[in-house]
């Protein structure tokens, strides 16, 4: 391989990039511990995973030449092997190459691990489908590899990204413990509940600056690619199944939050009730839906879950127009929990989390009444700025992340 051959790679990772604003940075980009020499990161697709890994190039790298970025999507690869390209770029003495939708490899595992055992020189970050999972039987990456999973836009992320608004996270306890007077401070200098109404009709996908005036038909879009192409990538299925899952995922939008009656769903579907079962979870999988189990369930692998959301409330009005108002509040308050914590539907109330924490979503006429016997109860309150005791404004809640 020469110089010539991978010059269009060059080039475009050149201009790439020129154009990536270093200025707002996602939570996971401090996490993450950027010295390991094998470094994943999943996520659904357009949540910012691309950006990320540019933005890292471009202030740790005081020579742009010692990192190449490279999408394996890219045309290029219809005629040239990344085996020849990983090849030519450590002889150069390339130092980090950075491999963008790895799932479109064939045998990724495998090559990964093949890289890493045979390039001791060469670091590796990878990005990938939010299906990724590491099959043990192929290639042993876990002890080898930092896995990391990129969610979506968080409230207090779009309050940054949108009003240069900087506000650290806040842990679950802070919140629980010391939300009254962190309100205070944050209503200081923002309308919040006018940020919070804008950020749940379009606010979680980065790109939404982009498309103003087609923001949902690009989500709709990005929903069918996920499925016609990326759900295909990792795993093994039918073409007539790919047509059921956009069936499913309407079936879904049309009423929610779901309760699927599995036998019911598997009817409807024309499917065995296992192969409905697994229809959910990979469509959950996929950051499409939100299955949330209850506590009995949540060990029991193809377990039916007790309640199924779109993924995130942009996604939902992309989906439908069957919505409530409930709904937009439920699906929020799971979205931004569940990236960093276990929720799980409890007998009483909306949601527990982590084992311990009850939950009741609502208004701000909500009576705690429901689960007042329940201990470490609380209210997450929408259309409220400032809460009292245990009624916490559920705009709060998108502070965890």
């Amino acid at each position: 391989m020469e110089y010539s051959d991978i010059k269009p790679l060059i080039n475009n990772y050149n201009q790439l990039l020129r154009d990536t604003d270093c200025q707002f940075k996602r939570y996971l980009y401090s996490q993450i511990d950027w010295t390991d020499r094998l470094i994943g990161i999943k996520g659904a697709r357009g949540v910012g995973k691309t950006t990320l890994m540019l933005q890292y190039i471009k202030e740790n790298y005081n020579n742009y030449d010692k990192a190449l970025y490279v999408s394996l999507d890219n045309l290029w690869f219809n005629k040239y092997d990344l085996a020849d390209l990983v090849e030519y770029l450590y002889q150069q003495g390339v130092e980090t190459i950075f491999l963008d939708e790895v799932h479109k490899l064939t045998n990724w595992q495998q090559y990964l691990k093949h890289c890493y055992d045979n390039y001791p020189k060469l670091k590796i970050v990878y990005t990938g489908s939010a299906m990724l999972a590491i099959d043990h039987s192929k290639a042993d990456l876990s002890r080898r590899q930092s896995l990391y999973s990129l969610s979506g836009l968080s409230f207090r992320e779009y309050l940054e990204f949108e009003f240069q608004l900087k506000y650290n996270p806040l842990s679950l306890s802070e919140l629980l413990d010391n939300h009254k007077n962190m309100a205070l401070r944050i209503t200081e200098n923002i309308k919040v509940l006018k940020c919070f109404n804008d950020y749940l009709l379009r606010g979680y996908y980065p790109f939404y600056k982009e498309t103003v005036n087609s923001y949902y038909m690009r989500l709709a879009d990005v929903a069918k690619t996920i499925i016609d192409i990326d759900i295909p990538a990792v795993e093994d299925v039918a073409y007539i199944t790919l047509e059921k899952l956009k069936r499913l995922l309407m079936v879904i939008s049309g009423s929610l939050p779901f309760v699927p009656n599995i036998s019911k769903l598997a009817e409807q579907l024309q499917v065995s009730r296992e192969h409905a079962l697994k229809m959910l979870n990979i469509l959950h999988s996929a950051g499409l839906v939100l299955c949330v189990n209850s506590p009995a369930n949540s060990y029991k692998h193809l377990a039916s879950p007790q309640k199924v959301y779109t993924e995130n409330t942009n996604l939902m009005y992309a989906l439908t127009q069957n919505i409530t108002q409930g709904t937009v509040r439920e699906t929020f308050f799971a979205n931004q929990t569940r990236t960093l914590h276990t929720i799980e539907i409890p007998v009483a109330g909306d949601f527990v989390v982590d084992g311990r924490y009850t939950f009741e979503v609502g208004g701000n006429k909500k009576s705690y009444r429901q689960i007042a016997d329940m201990p470490d109860s609380y209210l997450a309150v929408d259309d409220m700025e400032v809460g009292f005791g245990n009624r916490i404004p559920l705009w709060m809640f998108g502070f965890l992340y």
